[in-house]
């Protein structure tokens, strides 16, 4: 999927399977990390405005 982000930098010509593998699990899950941290910016930012409307709803 994102191949240039498994190139060996060290001069390497090849990677295991094993070594490619951990790498492309970090990656991963650096991705799912940071997806969680916008989808939980994203929730508050609608928990807020749920929140502005319903308090504009009672005034």
């Amino acid at each position: 999927m994102f191949p240039f982000f498994f190139v060996p930098c060290s001069g390497e010509k090849s990677m295991s399977a094993k070594s490619y593998k951990e790498r492309r699990l970090k990656f991963l899950q650096w991705i799912r990390d940071d997806l969680e941290t916008r989808l939980a910016g994203i929730n508050a930012a609608i928990a807020t405005l749920e929140r502005q409307l319903n308090q504009e709803e009672t005034t």
